[in-house]
């Protein structure tokens, strides 16, 4: 491409209209923007993620390409000039022009006619000279504005409750608008709630909170977590505990001085039309600013900036401070809402710590605080200070703060990134283990806490090494005073001592019983990270089942051209870091009558592990535990695993599912009120965001649709945000069929060679996303590994509902291939095959109590 002179790095409309169609690719696939310049004006081709409102084609003028390259001249003038031109391939939008200088003299038409209307490049025009009257403007002196500065002292307004955060901001500042920018899942609303909560709760004033995302009933659930330490996704569910619903009674009492405007349709023009009838309104918070376009949300795309200019003008004519959380920290963005201040949070590699950034409008960056992420319980804390009630809540001052209850509440919170799916690396019984840990501490269950101890520490004592990152080295250090061995790494500093007394007394193993605890270690199916190096490279000639070869192949013979390998300079942005290992939504249910109870066994090789043991009421009728364990879950699933071969781009919020689509979608987590079945996303339901939104991947969508159809749920969640691509339902099928057919013909032979087909079937699979970076591989596709995950996942649930429908009882239903029912001896429920071949399985008998084996047990 020639560049005219006068502009470097732009193009001609004439060369732009030559090469429309790779612009437009370059603008769908890279996110890239190409400067067109056309005589005097100038327009810009841009992807749709800089101007969402184009996703709309109803909205602005939209053209086929081949229609806009017949055009083009005529349209880069119009784009220039203040009207967004949205090109189409087919009825898709794709890219769009947009102005490159958007000014008060380059406006459309229609731009002009309603002054307040923003640009195409999102920026809100002056409403110009206006007749303001005859009064005079009041005037102050230097000396008025110093007596002001000396006589009020320190700012005295709102805070965060939040010292170190507090000491940075000064306070929120009254007549000026606040800007908290995050991206989704940083905790951005949090901090909204935390000035509300510590401004109405305990500074006794009044705040108006008006919630765009959340519901009244979310708010009212995130105040009862934070203010007691209940986890917000057990409180989502309706359960309660007796000393969170004794706060929840009292923060109603206490509840007058913070009002919550949730309405559909709520406007920036709306929370300034309510404000100025509150009496002794002293805080308004805004949750939140959507970035991307919804046709929902007046505060959402590009009607932000104009939202933000009426919710500045609103803070200086009450002079109360006005906080308004935006879900990005997108620079571009952030100009443009053009706040007074700006608080950005961004996470560390310390994921107990997330840096907030406090700028002014005139100065730039002035400060900054850490924080430490309490995600489950709705709430921030000062980083390093530990949780504990305020006496000055409504709550009071609940539990004791004696170094036990410390020492408890630090392991509680060193376990999450475990519990949570976000860290891999301990054995399947300790992540087990301090779940149940962190719900006995976040109840206050003391009783509970000394039961799980003992078997804590024994599972604990398995582990050869921690991880070696930040996480790891925490969980161990928060081991330590319950009596575990230290290590090199984890030796705490001289003087420390580990604390003493209640739930944190130290229980160590008796000499005589260490080396049995030390035995005791999870199944080798249970090892979530098995990949070693030399893994990803082919198998050598002659082997009984190249896997890895096969599922190359497989990928490399579809004509939608695959793309293998994600570049590591994109990883960190876009859906890639959205995708964890808790998307499988495997379950990990068992029926709340029955008692499940993990106890140490002894394999026939010698190898000590833990396994269940179930207790089934006495008002259950006669019958015995049936074992079902699926065969080959995984391939199994490869035969027709929905998900995008080619990059996922930002499709945003939409409507309806599209079924030509694959990839990722931010959901509300779906109302299940079946006690019979666990929640139909597993154990995604156990881990929303801050605002109990999750991520799933297309299996669960389409099994929703599926639930939604059969009358099962209500109604489909909102997709309030999404990545796609392309769909396609075939890309591992070949490998599914080649991987059948040598099941079938090894597992009548066994022995080593069905031992080397299985061992080479996992590793080409695992491949798909290898944890470790040191771990070279021929994929990495989170969302492939995790689609293929969840369609088994999903496949495992629908089978046993099926059989819950026929009248069978499901005692539990765990990972993606284990069911227990309740029947009568010898009768398996029938929508189980009998078999050994993919999508059939084994069925065995044993009474209650028994230990509950696995695998080669």
């Amino acid at each position: 491409m020639s560049h005219p002179p006068q502009e470097e790095g732009a193009i001609n409309a004439t060369t732009a209209r030559n090469t429309l169609y790779a612009l437009v690719k370059l603008a769908e696939e890279e996110g890239r923007t190409t400067l067109i310049t056309k005589h005097k004006v100038r327009a810009l081709l841009a992807p749709l993620d800089r101007f969402p409102a184009a996703r709309k084609t109803d909205a602005f003028p939209a053209h086929v390409l081949s229609a806009a390259q017949r055009d083009f001249g005529d349209l880069v003038a119009l784009a220039a000039k203040g009207l967004p031109q949205v090109l189409l391939r087919n009825t898709t939008p794709v890219a769009v022009l947009l102005p490159a200088d958007p000014s008060p003299d380059a406006l459309s038409s229609d731009t002009a006619a309603h002054p307040g209307a923003a640009t195409a490049g999102g920026a809100v025009n002056s409403q110009g000279n206006q007749d303001r009257g005859s009064t005079p403007r009041r005037l102050a002196t230097l000396g008025d504005a110093i007596g002001s500065v000396l006589t009020n002292g320190p700012a005295s307004g709102p805070t965060f409750g939040l010292p170190g955060l507090d000491a940075a901001t000064g306070g929120l500042q009254r007549g000026k608008l606040t800007l908290v920018a995050a991206r989704p899942s940083v905790g951005g609303s949090l901090l909204g709630l935390a000035a509300a909560r510590t401004t109405a709760l305990v500074d006794q004033a009044m705040v108006l909170y008006a919630a765009s995302g959340p519901n009244r009933d979310d708010i009212f659930r995130r105040i009862i977590s934070a203010e007691t330490g209940g986890e917000y996704a057990r409180l989502k569910q309706g359960r309660l505990t007796e000393h969170e619903q004794q706060v929840a009674r009292q923060l109603v009492q206490a509840g007058d001085l913070l009002m919550i405007d949730d309405g559909s349709d709520l406007r920036a023009e709306d929370i300034a039309d309510t404000a100025p009838h509150m009496q002794g309104l002293a805080l308004v918070v805004v949750d939140r600013l959507q970035a991307a376009h919804s046709a929902r949300l007046p505060l959402s795309g590009d009607r932000l900036p104009g939202a933000s200019q009426v919710l500045a003008t609103l803070a200086r004519t009450l002079n109360v401070p006005v906080l308004a959380i935006v879900d990005s920290d997108d620079p571009a963005l952030l100009a443009l809402l053009d706040a007074d201040i700006t608080l950005t949070l961004t996470p560390t590699d310390d994921p107990a710590r997330v840096q907030v950034t406090v700028a002014e409008r005139d100065f730039g960056t002035i400060g900054s605080a850490y924080l430490k992420p309490d995600l489950v319980h709705a709430r921030f804390l000062d980083a390093g200070t530990a949780a504990a009630d305020r006496a000055d809540s409504p709550a009071g001052p609940g539990r004791s703060t004696s170094a036990g209850e410390a020492a408890a509440l630090e392991l509680a919170e060193a376990a999450l990134p475990y519990t949570s799916g976000g860290q891999q690396g301990i054995p399947a019984a300790l992540t087990h283990e301090l779940a149940a840990w962190r719900t006995a501490v976040a109840g206050g269950n003391h009783e509970a806490l000394k039961e799980i101890l003992p078997s804590l520490v024994q599972a604990a004592a398995t582990v050869s090494q921690w991880p070696d990152t930040p996480e790891g080295h925490r969980l161990a250090a928060a081991l330590r005073p319950y009596g575990m061995p230290e290590s090199a790494d984890t030796t705490p500093a001289a003087g420390q001592s580990p604390p003493a007394g209640g739930a944190g007394t130290a229980v160590r193993t008796p000499a005589g019983n260490r080396q049995a605890t030390a035995d005791v270690v999870e199944d080798e199916e249970d090892d979530e990270d098995a990949l070693t190096p030399e893994d990803e490279e082919d198998e050598p000639e002659g082997h009984v089942f190249p896997a890895l070869k096969i599922l190359k192949d497989s990928v490399g013979r579809s004509k939608m051209h695959p793309i293998r390998v994600i570049r590591k300079e994109e990883r960190d942005s876009g859906p890639w870091p959205l995708i964890t290992e808790h998307m499988d939504g495997e379950p990990r249910w068992v029926h709340p009558d029955v008692t499940a109870t993990r106890v140490p066994h002894i394999r026939a090789n010698g190898r000590r592990v833990r396994r269940d043991q179930i207790e089934v009421p006495d008002s259950f009728d006669e019958g015995v535990l049936c074992l079902i364990d699926r065969n080959g879950s995984f391939p199994s699933a490869c035969s027709a695993v929905p998900l995008a071969p080619n990059k996922l781009l930002h499709t945003g919020p939409l409507d309806a599912y599209d079924k030509a689509g694959a990839g990722i979608y931010l959901i509300d987590i779906p109302e299940w009120t079946r006690t019979d079945m666990p929640h139909p996303l597993g154990r995604i339901a156990d881990r929303p965001d801050q605002d109990g939104r999750v991520w799933v991947t297309t299996p669960h969508i389409k099994q929703l649709v599926r639930l939604v159809r059969d009358n099962h749920l209500d109604a489909m969640p909102t997709i309030h945000d999404s990545f796609t691509g392309k769909a396609n339902e075939s890309l591992f099928k070949p490998f599914y069929e080649a991987t059948r057919k040598a099941r079938t013909e090894l597992v009548q032979i066994g022995g080593d060679p069905y031992k080397a087909y299985k061992t080479r079937l996992s590793i080409a699979l695992r491949l798909l996303w290898p944890k470790r970076p040191s771990q070279r591989s021929p994929f990495w596709r989170p969302d492939w590994r995790m689609s293929m995950v969840a369609e088994a996942s999903v496949r495992h649930w629908t089978v046993a509902f099926k059989a819950v429908q026929e009248g069978h009882t499901l005692i539990a239903l765990r990972n993606v291939d284990q069911a227990i029912f309740w029947t009568p001896p010898g009768t398996p429920p029938s929508t189980y095959r009998i078999g050994t071949g993919f999508g059939e399985v084994k069925a065995k008998f044993v009474q209650a109590g028994e230990t509950i084996l696995e695998g080669d047990d």
